[in-house]
Order: C-alpha cells, then sequence, then structure tokens
C-alpha cells in the first residue's frame, strides 16, 4: 500500500477560491480562475464544452479542482506531474459555491471530498448528495472521489453513482494521484464518446426505422400484374427522399400507379412527398382519378408546402381491369416508358402534359388513353435517372439514352428487380459516381 503523506507537506501550486492561499515556499501566492485559465479562454456559456474539456487534456497542463472544506489546512494533494512530466495544477474551492466559480472549461478533473456536506442535505439524508450534486453540476468532466481510508464500500457507490473511480484520503502520493488523474480523464473521455455514439445510432436507427415505415407498400392484392421498385435518395445516409410513388388496386380491379418529385431533396421535400403520396392514394381509394384527382392534390401541396416556390412533378397511371389499356395524366413528370416483346422500348406520348402541381392555379391535366396491348412492361422514373451525366462532359443521359439502354437490357432479357438494378447501377456508372439527385423507378409487368 502506498505511505501516507507526511502531515508537514503542504499544498503545491494551489489555485484558491480565496483572495490568498498558502505557499509551499514561504509568502502568499494570488492566482484567480482566469489567471489558471490558458490564454483567451472563458466558459462556454451555451453548454458546448465537452470538445473543449476532452481537447484540452491533450494540448495542455492538467489541471485538478480540488474541492474539500479545508484544503489549505488538509495536504491531501502531493506534488504530481502528467504523463509528460509537465505539474499538473491544482485549483482549490472550500464549497460547491467556489467550485462553480471555479469550474472553467480548462478543468480536467475535480477530486471532491465525500465529506463535504451537500447543500439543503442533512448527512442521514444522502452520504453521496455532494457527489450527485457535483456530477449535475459537472456533467462533461471526470470525478474522482475521496472517501476516508477503509470505507471502500462508499467509494463503490460513488463509481456505480458517476465518479469515474475513487481513492483513500490517507493513502495518497503523487504517483497514485497522478496516476488516477490521467486514467479518469481519459476514463471520461471514451465514456463521452461512447455515449455519443450511441445516441448518434440510436438516431439514426429511429430515423430509419421513420424513413422505412414512409416508404410504400403497394396494395396489388387480386392482380396478375408484377410489380418491383427502386430507391435511391440523394441525400447522404437516407432513406427517403423528396421523391415518391406508389401502386393500389381498387375493387373493380383497376390497378393506379403513380410516381412524382418534390423539387429539391432534403428532410423538408421528403416529408411533403410522403404527404402528396398518403394524399394520392386516399383519394384514388375514394373514387377519385384524373384532373380531378391532381386538382386536389394541387391544393393540398399549396396547403402543405413551406414556401410557394415549391412544386412537384406527378404521373398517374390507371390501368384498366383487363390489362390491356390506361389512362395516363402528367404533371410536368417525364413519360412512362413502354416495352412490349417484338417491339423496341417506347415513350408513351407526352403531348397533353400539363404544367407541375403548385405552379399554376386552377390548371388542368388531360387525361390520354393508352393501348398496352396484352404483353408488356411499364416503366416509371424520375428525373434523376435520365439527368446524370455521361463520362466527364456535360452531356446528360436524357429520356433518349435512357429509351436506348433500356432497349439494350430487355434485349438482354433482363425483367423485374433485376432490370431495375442494372439501370439504376449503369446510369451511376455513366454518371462517374453518385447521382446527387434523387432517383425512384418503379416497373408493372403483364404476363399473360
Amino acid at each position: 500500500m502506498p505511505v501516507p503523506i507526511p502531515r508537514q507537506r503542504a499544498i503545491p501550486a494551489v489555485e484558491s477560491g480565496q483572495a490568498q492561499a498558502a505557499s509551499p515556499r514561504g509568502g502568499s501566492a494570488e492566482v484567480s480562475a482566469k489567471d489558471a485559465s490558458p490564454a483567451g479562454r472563458t466558459p462556454d456559456n451555451a453548454g458546448n464544452t465537452t470538445d473543449k474539456v476532452e481537447n484540452n487534456a491533450a494540448h495542455t497542463n492538467l489541471t485538478l479542482l480540488l474541492i474539500e472544506d479545508d484544503p489549505a489546512g488538509s495536504p491531501i494533494v502531493p506534488d504530481m506531474l502528467d504523463q509528460a512530466g509537465k505539474p499538473i495544477r491544482v485549483r482549490t474551492a472550500r464549497n460547491l459555491t467556489e467550485a462553480g466559480r471555479l469550474l472553467t472549461d480548462d478543468v480536467h478533473c475535480i477530486l471532491l471530498d465525500l465529506a463535504l456536506p451537500a447543500p439543503g442535505h442533512s448527512d442521514s439524508e444522502d452520504e453521496l448528495a455532494v457527489l450527485r450534486h457535483v456530477l449535475e453540476l459537472a456533467p462533461r468532466h471526470a470525478v474522482l472521489a475521496l472517501t476516508a481510508s477503509g470505507d471502500a464500500e462508499r467509494g463503490a457507490e460513488a463509481v456505480r453513482v458517476g465518479a469515474q473511480d475513487y481513492l483513500f484520503r490517507d493513502e495518497l502520493d503523487g504517483r497514485l494521484l497522478s496516476r488516477a488523474i490521467r486514467y479518469a480523464v481519459e476514463r471520461k473521455r471514451s465514456e463521452s464518446a461512447e455515449r455519443r455514439l450511441a445516441e448518434g445510432r440510436l438516431r439514426a436507427q429511429e430515423n430509419r426505422r421513420l424513413e422505412r415505415g414512409l416508404l410504400p407498400t403497394p396494395l396489388l392484392e387480386g392482380s396478375p400484374l408484377r410489380f418491383a421498385a427502386r430507391y435511391r435518395p440523394g441525400r447522404s445516409r437516407a432513406l427517403l427522399g423528396g421523391d415518391f410513388y406508389d401502386v393500389v388496386r381498387t375493387p373493380d380491379g383497376t390497378v393506379h400507379a403513380m410516381i412524382g418529385d418534390v423539387c429539391g431533396h432534403g428532410p423538408d421535400e421528403a416529408a411533403l412527398g410522403v404527404e402528396l403520396r398518403i394524399a394520392w392514394r386516399a383519394l384514388t381509394l375514394a373514387g377519385l382519378c384524373g384532373d380531378q384527382l391532381l386538382g386536389t392534390l394541387q391544393q393540398v401541396l399549396e396547403h402543405e408546402r413551406a414556401d410557394d416556390e415549391i412544386f412537384a412533378t406527378l404521373c398517374t397511371v390507371d390501368i384498366a381491369p383487363d390489362g390491356r389499356r390506361a389512362g395516363l395524366c402528367l404533371a410536368g413528370h417525364p413519360s412512362p416508358l413502354l416495352a412490349r416483346p417484338g417491339k423496341p422500348a417506347r415513350l408513351l406520348p407526352y403531348d397533353n402534359n400539363g404544367p407541375a402541381l403548385g405552379l399554376l392555379p386552377g390548371a388542368r391535366w388531360p387525361r390520354m388513353q393508352v393501348e398496352l396491348g396484352a404483353e408488356w412492361s411499364l416503366m416509371l422514373y424520375t428525373d434523376g435517372l435520365i439527368e446524370g451525366h455521361i463520362g466527364q462532359g456535360r452531356e446528360r443521359l436524357g429520356q433518349d439514352g435512357m429509351t436506348e439502354m433500356v432497349r439494350r437490357q430487355f434485349a438482354e432479357g433482363l425483367r423485374g428487380e433485376q432490370l431495375l438494378r442494372a439501370a439504376v447501377n449503369e446510369v451511376r456508372d455513366l454518371n462517374g459516381g453518385e447521382l446527387t439527385d434523387d432517383v425512384a423507378v418503379l416497373l408493372l409487368d403483364r404476363v399473360p
């Protein structure tokens, strides 16, 4: 066990909350909290001190705040050196009021005497009340609990409550205390990093669950059509962007498909896209279609958007129960691509393309009748699929380039999920890296 510190040794380099404190070489030493701090440092009133406390420990002398009711007369703190051989500075406080004033962001560790009374608590109420008070006062600082020799049970309870370690008052020496301070600072830094990492993971998991829950579940029960979709948000680490799509089958056997794009691809645009998708599903199941449906969606957009400049493009398709015909409405959106056996893939007519939602009050969106045939594949997509660049130049893939690409992939026998995956991957490769815009693609197939 370490040898007890002789009583005649005085506290070195003490920075006291008092105006003057005893100097180990006689006379007096006057050191204020401001003088003890590194040049130009002041406490962060906003509470953002975590990085400062941790970074200071790596780049400056360690500073210890001793909270003890009679630090000048009780020489419990011996000479100490940090890992680099620099003196560990000591700042002292006789009570929690002084401690609060001296607890600036350059303090790295607190050495707390557990015998110190806590404000508003009697000794019988809570033996660790003073520790709990300090932990509330300094949640980002390492704390060492100081207790009487042999009172290991109280020290262990202090660690359970939140201290980084405990020490016996009469068994301290400079080497032991220096090492305990360094370990406590590193342990607190590690605990803070682990807590922030865990909090970040939890937020990411919650965001993923929320966004995944907002992605559509197609309602196609009873339909012979096959469905596939591919979604890639432009936001880094996101699952949901400003693009949205949905597919439902109404009781009369009609299959309704929709794909849209809110301008921009941030979280606000993603939220608005979800609102429009849910509104579209509700209105479709209520029996609305064509111009009436789009006009109502425009009202929803106008009420829900955060800025009058925000608009959304939309493409809706309603496929007859026999699967051979469809109605098409376009609101500033690219026209779907139709592929049939023995015929080259082509874009559906877009001559009657109406304006995007949110641009023109009282706008109209004509519904076009389209013949599909007995066997076909219909691909709906957002402009993220066609606006990627080709190589290093400024040329973009465009609808013609996309059509040629899909023709070739159909000729190679690609269908369903495999086709969409190949299409999105090739567009990304042609772009020379990840696409900056959201991409949504859905595919409906009818095979007799």
